[in-house]
C-alpha cells in the first residue's frame, strides 16, 4: 500500500513529517510512504535520522519545489503553486501512484486541491471533515469539522451518511447512533439549517436518533454527531483547547504544597490515562470524507508520533473499503 505524504505541510516539516513516516514504517509493514516536497531537506531529514536501508527502501521521494503558506488563500495556493507539495501529493492519488495521502498543511488549501483534483464521489455533493473526539467511554466521530463554512441541509444528510458508514467500518460500531447538533432535542427547535436537515436525516437509512445538544456531547454521546463546518470546527478547537486549559490548571494546583504533589503522585496513572484520551497526538488525523480517494488531514501542530498515527488512519481507511462503502450507502438512499 502506497500513501503519498505531504512532508512539507506542518508547523514543523520537515523535520517531523520525515519522522513520522520513519515511525509509521518501523510499525506497519505493508506500507510505502512517498515523501513529497523539496528532496533536498527531505534527503537530509532521513540522513539525520539515520534510516536503516531495508526501511529507506520503502520510501520514494516526489519532488516539489513549492510549499503553501498559511497566509495564502485556499483557491490561489492551488491555482498557483501548481508545484507545491500538496498539490503534487493529490496529483499522486489522482494518477493512482498512491491509494492515500497525509497532510498537515493548510486545510483550506487541502480541502480545495481534493475536491477539485479528485473530484466528489457519486451522490456527494461536498466533502467534510471528520474528527474522532474522546469522551469517558467510547469516542464518537463530529462531522463536519471545517471543510465548509456554510452548508445546506441535503449537505448534513450526507455527513450523516458517511459518518455512519466511516464508524461502522473503520471504528466498529454496530448500527451507529447518528445525531444532529441543534439548541434542544425537539424537532422543531434550531435554525432553518438544522430544521430541514432534521427532515432528511430522518428519512435516511441510517440510525438517526435526532437532535443532540451541546452537553450531550461527552455526557451522552452518539456516535456520529452531524453539523456543518462553521459549529464543527468551533466544537472541535473549543474543546482541545479547554482540554490544554485545564490539565494546565490542574498541573497548577497540584503544585502548590507537599500534600498535594504526594496525592499528584499517587493518582498519577490516573492523570496518563485521561491525557491520553484527550490527546491529540493518539487519533492522528482526520479524514476528508466524499473525495474520490482517501485523504487524511493531520493537525498543523503535529508532531512525530501524530504524523505516524494519520499514516495508520489513512492504512487504515483504504484497508476497510471507506470510499466504496460510501458510494453504496448513497445510492441505497437514493433508492428509497
Amino acid at each position: 500500500m502506497k500513501i503519498a505524504l505531504d512532508a512539507m505541510g506542518g508547523d514543523f516539516a520537515p523535520t517531523s513529517t520525515v519522522a513520522g513516516a520513519v515511525a509509521a514504517l518501523e510499525k506497519d509493514h505493508d506500507i510505502e510512504i512517498i515523501l513529497v516536497g523539496d528532496q533536498a531537506r527531505i534527503e537530509k531529514e532521513l540522513a539525520h535520522i539515520e534510516v536503516a536501508t531495508a526501511l529507506r527502501k520503502r520510501f520514494t521521494i516526489h519532488h516539489a519545489s513549492q510549499i503553501v503558506d498559511m497566509a495564502d488563500s485556499a483557491i490561489d495556493a492551488v491555482r498557483r503553486k501548481k508545484d507545491s507539495s500538496i498539490s503534487r501529493a493529490v496529483d499522486l492519488l489522482a494518477n493512482g501512484e498512491a491509494e492515500a495521502l497525509v497532510s498537515a498543511g493548510h486545510t483550506g488549501a487541502f480541502v480545495v486541491a481534493a475536491t477539485l483534483k479528485l473530484r466528489t464521489l457519486p451522490g456527494i455533493d461536498r466533502p467534510g471533515i471528520a474528527t474522532v473526539m474522546p469522551t469517558e467511554a467510547n469516542p464518537f466521530l463530529l462531522i463536519d469539522a471545517g471543510a465548509n463554512v456554510d452548508s445546506e441541509p441535503k449537505h448534513l444528510l450526507q455527513f450523516g451518511i458517511m459518518g455512519s458508514v466511516y464508524s461502522s467500518k473503520v471504528i466498529g460500531r454496530k448500527n451507529p447512533r447518528v445525531g444532529l447538533m441543534s439548541i434542544g432535542t425537539e424537532a422543531g427547535k434550531g435554525n432553518e439549517l438544522t430544521k430541514a436537515a432534521y427532515e432528511e436525516l430522518s428519512r435516511a437509512r441510517i440510525n438517526f436518533i435526532g437532535n443532540v445538544e451541546g452537553h450531550d456531547l461527552f455526557n451522552r454521546p452518539v456516535d456520529v454527531v452531524v453539523c456543518d463546518g462553521f459549529v464543527g470546527n468551533v466544537i472541535l478547537k473549543t474543546s482541545e483547547s479547554l482540554a490544554g486549559a485545564i490539565f494546565s490548571w490542574l498541573k497548577r494546583e497540584l503544585k502548590k504544597d507537599l500534600v498535594r504533589q504526594t496525592g499528584a503522585l499517587l493518582a498519577k496513572e490516573a492523570f496518563y490515562t485521561i491525557r491520553r484520551k484527550t490527546n491529540t497526538e493518539e487519533y492522528g488525523g482526520m479524514p476528508l470524507l466524499g473525495v474520490n480517494g482517501i485523504c487524511i488531514k493531520a493537525h498543523g501542530n503535529s508532531s512525530s508520533k501524530a504524523i505516524k498515527n494519520a499514516i495508520r488512519v489513512a492504512r487504515e481507511a483504504v484497508a476497510h473499503k471507506v470510499n466504496p462503502h460510501i458510494v453504496e450507502e448513497i445510492s441505497r438512499h437514493g433508492q428509497s
